[in-house]
């Protein structure tokens, strides 16, 4: 038999050929390029919630869905800071004064999460989150826990990154990123508008402090806005509720899911104001406040809202992460000084308790105490003053019960982590 002299060749050429196609379909399936989730992006558009059409910062079931997903999807929210604010890296305590209270808290969506309904429980898995560049701390008269104490504004302007954040304006501290959703929740229905308008305006009229509906600045203007078809039944973002919003919980960190009671159908699920990290307590009135890009993924438990009838929240080695390596920690008690009565007493018949030194089972006055002493104690061993150290406790030190038993002085202590101080 005569062999065809070029068959040999012929193979090798085919071998090399087929090499060639094989390494060109590896290129062509770069990781990169396959995708294995679903994803749903809301993003934010203009400088202020006032320009964005998918931003809202009241709550009433009136507010119109931006997006829709399904559970099991990968929603992406784009968030803005807290304050709604112009403040960056430069700015200085006067800007604080200029803050706009109105404004808070612009929050993304609402997103209608399919095949929920009212009475069932959404599940939010926090995936991700990615801070911008930029956070603060404000301190604003008459707002937060020492409100009597700082008169005064002030500003700490933080440069963040993935692992920590740093201000000249508290220097020799480095805060751990331990990012979170401070303000997450849904819209209530007309039956909670209705309850949580009545039990507020009673505790106003006892002269407690409760935000009525206030439609300056309110968004979405056709419906909360003032010649909006609901002003005055749209609820303010500041406190939380049985819908979530704004609790300002740091233990909510990435890998935990919080359970949040759907009260439409839809749930109208919505995210804000990212805290990059936050003390237990948030005692000055802000963390460091930032925008950020949130990634999270919903799940549906029908019928549960009949036994979860507001925040849940679970996790594992999370909440392990968040403790420190070393600390210092003041004991706080019922105490006060003689002819005293703290900013949270000043209301339901609270000149008896002016001649008093101790109050009984008075959780919020021992958290002052505590407080107090970790204020001095800061000021006293890291070259502080009164406001950074105000400022420090707000965004890294811990408030904990020691106990509610013992009668009549509870216990309260503030943990402060050492391992944020450069020395």
């Amino acid at each position: 038999m005569t062999m065809n002299p070029t068959v040999p060749h012929l193979g090798k050429m085919y071998i090399i050929f087929i090499s060639s196609l094989l390494y060109t379909v590896n290129v062509w399936a770069d990781t990169t390029d396959v995708k294995t989730q679903t994803i749903v992006e809301v993003t934010k558009d203009g400088e202020h919630c006032e320009q964005d059409p998918n931003c809202f910062n009241r709550y009433h079931p009136a507010i119109q869905p931006v997006a829709r997903a399904n559970p099991g999807d990968l929603i992406v929210v784009h968030t803005r800071d807290a304050l709604d604010s112009n403040l960056t890296i430069d700015s200085e305590p006067k800007d604080v004064l200029a803050i706009d209270l109105n404004l808070i808290h612009p929050m993304t969506g609402p997103i209608h999460i399919e095949g929920s309904e009212r009475g069932d429980v959404l599940a939010v898995q926090l995936i991700d989150i990615k801070p911008d560049e930029y956070g603060y701390t404000t301190l604003i008269p008459g707002f937060g826990f020492l409100p009597d104490l700082f008169q005064e504004p002030f500003v700490a302007n933080w440069a963040l990154n993935s692992l920590e954040a740093v201000s000249e304006e508290i220097p020799g501290v480095r805060i751990p990123n331990n990012a979170f959703m401070g303000s997450v929740g849904v819209l209530p229905g007309e039956p909670e508008v209705e309850k949580w308008l009545k039990r507020e305006t009673d505790l106003a009229a006892a002269g407690g402090v409760a935000l009525p509906p206030e439609s300056t600045g309110a968004r979405p203007t056709e419906v909360c806005g003032p010649n909006g078809s609901h002003k005055d039944r749209c609820l303010r973002t500041i406190p939380p509720r049985e819908n979530g919003g704004n609790m300002d919980v740091q233990q909510m960190v990435v890998g935990t899911t919080l359970l949040l009671p759907c009260f439409i159908d839809g749930c109208g699920f919505f995210i804000g104001d990212v805290h990059y990290a936050q003390g237990d307590g948030e005692v000055a009135g802000t963390a460091i406040e930032t925008g950020a890009v949130v990634t999270v993924k919903t799940s549906i438990r029908k019928g549960m809202g009949s036994l979860i009838k507001q925040p849940h929240f679970e996790g594992g080695a999370q909440i392990k992460a968040l403790e420190p390596d070393k600390f210092h920690a003041t004991v706080g008690f019922p105490f006060k000084e003689a002819g005293e009565i703290p900013p949270q007493w000043t209301y339901l018949d609270s000149e008896k308790i002016r001649p008093l030194t101790q109050l009984s089972n008075d959780i919020t006055l021992a958290a002052r105490n505590s407080l107090l002493q970790m204020l001095d104690w800061l000021e006293a061993t890291k070259g502080l003053t009164r406001e950074q150290s105000f400022v420090v406790m707000s965004v890294a030190c811990d408030l904990r019960i020691g106990n509610v038993v013992d009668v009549p002085n509870y216990v309260v202590s503030t943990i402060c982590p050492l391992e944020i101080f450069d020395e």
